[in-house]
């Protein structure tokens, strides 16, 4: 009975990077017989010899984090249908409607991976402001040879 692959071929790395790009996991895809496991994986991408995988590998995680995005926007714009239980003094009571609750937790975790995948991209915008104690613009001064001269910074 033959195990696992464990060898790098380019057509198993290739065929990785697809899966990845196509949205899936690398802990789902190793759990298939004919992958090796994810530890052979993560071992091939700190191996120096295989350049081009990580170069393919990076490639993948950012185009899965585009599927996610347009993952998040399907979510949104289609309601699932579902019922739901809420235990009452009176009994049992069933509702059936749109499962908002739950496409919610859907689009927050594929937001969340998004932007750990790309964060240039899909991140939040940090912005940083300099100005003074007051709100004023910031002042700077030009020390030259040791000495700070307030009136003429530039001397």
């Amino acid at each position: 009975m033959a195990g696992r692959p464990s060898l790098y071929s380019k057509k198993l790395a290739e065929a990785i990077c697809a899966r990845i790009a196509d949205g899936e996991s690398l802990r789902k895809i190793c759990l298939d017989k004919d992958m090796p496991g994810r530890r052979t994986v993560l071992d091939w991408l700190d191996d120096d010899k295989n350049e081009e995988f990580r170069a393919k590998y990076a490639r993948a995680r950012e185009a899965q984090a585009d599927f996610l995005a347009a993952e998040i926007v399907e979510i949104a714009d289609t309601p699932q249908v579902g019922t739901k239980s809420v235990s009452k003094p009176t009994g049992l009571e069933i509702t059936e409607g749109d499962m908002i609750e739950h496409r919610r937790l859907q689009v927050l975790a594929r937001q969340w991976y998004a932007a750990k995948l790309a964060p240039k991209k899909y991140g939040d915008k940090i912005q940083a402001e300099h100005t003074g104690a007051d709100g004023s613009p910031l002042q700077i001064q030009i020390v030259r040879f040791g000495a700070v001269d307030a009136d003429n910074p530039t001397s």
